[in-house]
């Protein structure tokens, strides 16, 4: 099936993105079916956008949000222009690129019409021209001047604040002194901090390519770093980044990028100049006994420990409150995990150890370089699932000792869905490293292969 010829204008852009909207929600629909002639009616041109015009009112788009400050906050999301803001020396808001992408908050059933609104046609979305009143668009809307006025209007207000502005009780505030009498409450002003989501996503978007092994561009860079070859372009690592989760297990109700971002914000390490490792010793006999001595381990089963001891209310905070517990916990023993992956490749074919098979291809997956039957067989087994079941084993024993609870296979299987999630993902982001580090045993005949010395 060929591809649809481009729009020629405006009005045909509009006509392709409705019609494209229809026939997905009546693609199982008989022509003759009451719901697709229903949905017909609904998606006639100017019938689809009085209703948008109608329900973008439901929808804000922002460049500061509350929402990301805590979830439960309600107050006044900001839209501002990057050029309207006073330019820092920093980096913040201001320095965006005219293209920046906004946030979008509110009614997640309006979302449709702001993927309206991000139609772009000569090189600006259909929200910029509303935004400047645009002849072109008003004259693509309607032949009734009057009501695509009216149109263009509702769609420009998709960036104006909701009601009065306001902050909340969830909200940060902050006083800050503006006078010379600290005492005297009239020398301060109150700052109600927003959260910057534009420039949040658009330093996810940078970053993102350049973390851990993803991309062919970084392999082929850390290929000619190791080799010591000529590499042509630049190459971007981001030393001890750490990622923020809003919205715990339900980004969306953050915010649109939030979501489409997983709920991960990424931060740039502020720590100072010099670091120090700590020793990290081989589990030779028990892994989660290992795991279990690190202090911030026993720390977060603790506090989690007392939180369930307390038989909190079965609501959403409660459970929200316990994944984010159970998440610190697995990030912790991602970092234990990289710890030992620290350790000299093939430490567990020391006859001491005593790990299961699963534990070895877990910790020690660089022995698949010089062992082959290893390699094999850590590439055959569903280790993730092992590790991840004898987490939650670990995690149920740790909460079930000395304590009224009682947990069994139920919680077992939470815990062990919380850990295999991620325990997957750093499975496959290994074998991505393992099948890098082999192109340095390519053939030398290659063709491919690069040829003469390093520059």
């Amino acid at each position: 099936m060929s591809e649809p010829l481009p729009p020629t204008s405006i009005r045909e852009l509009i006509e392709q993105f409705i019609h494209d909207r229809f026939a997905t929600k009546t693609e199982k629909l008989a022509p003759d079916d009451p719901a697709y002639l229903k949905l017909q009616q609904q998606f006639e041109l100017q019938t689809w956008l009085a209703d948008a015009a109608r329900r973008v009112g439901q929808l804000q788009v922002v460049t500061h949000s509350l929402k990301a400050i805590h979830p439960e906050a309600k107050g006044t999301n900001l839209y501002v222009e990057p050029g309207q803001l006073h330019g820092k020396e920093g980096v913040g808001s201001h320095c965006l690129p005219t293209d920046f992408e906004g946030d979008v908050v509110g009614n997640a059933a309006a979302l449709d019409v702001y993927k309206f609104l991000k139609l772009r046609w000569q090189g600006r979305s259909l929200l910029e021209l509303a935004l400047e009143n645009d002849e072109s668009l008003i004259d693509a809307l309607s032949e009734d001047r009057a009501e695509a006025q009216a149109w263009v209007h509702a769609f420009a207000g998709i960036v104006e604040p909701k009601g009065t502005p306001s902050s909340h009780a969830r909200g940060k505030q902050i006083y800050w002194l503006v006078g010379d009498e600290p005492t005297d409450n009239a020398s301060y002003h109150l700052l109600a901090p927003l959260y910057a989501t534009a420039l949040t996503h658009r330093f996810y978007a940078q970053v993102s390519p350049n973390t851990w092994f993803f991309g062919d561009h970084n392999k082929a860079a850390r290929k000619a770093l190791r080799e010591r070859t000529a590499f042509e372009g630049g190459y971007t690592s981001y030393p001890n980044l750490a990622v923020q989760k809003l919205g715990g297990t339900k980004p969306q109700n953050i915010s649109q990028l939030n979501s489409e971002r997983g709920g991960q914000n990424y931060l740039l390490a502020s720590l100072p100049p010099t670091w120090t490792s700590r020793e990290v010793y081989a589990p030779m006999r028990d892994v989660f006994r290992a795991f279990n001595g690190r202090p911030e381990v026993r720390r977060i089963v603790g506090e989690l420990k007392r939180f369930l001891e307390a038989e909190p209310a079965k609501n959403m905070h409660t459970r929200d409150l316990r994944d984010d517990l159970t998440t610190m916990l697995v990030d912790e023993l991602m970092l234990f995990t990289l710890d030992i992956h620290s350790l000299a490749a093939g430490w567990t074919a020391d006859e001491k150890c005593q790990l299961a098979p699963e534990e070895q291809y877990w910790l020690d997956p660089e022995r698949g370089l010089e062992d082959a039957d290893f390699d094999d067989a850590r590439r055959r087994a569903d280790w993730q699932e092992a590790v991840s079941s004898r987490a939650a084993l670990w995690l149920n024993r740790e909460l079930n000792h000395k304590s009224q609870l009682s947990f069994g296979d139920p919680e077992h299987q939470h815990w062990k869905s919380q850990f295999e999630g991620i325990v997957t993902e750093f499975r496959r982001q290994v074998d991505d490293l393992q099948d890098a580090l082999r192109d340095d045993v390519d053939d030398p005949d290659d063709p491919d292969a690069p040829e003469g010395d390093a520059a």
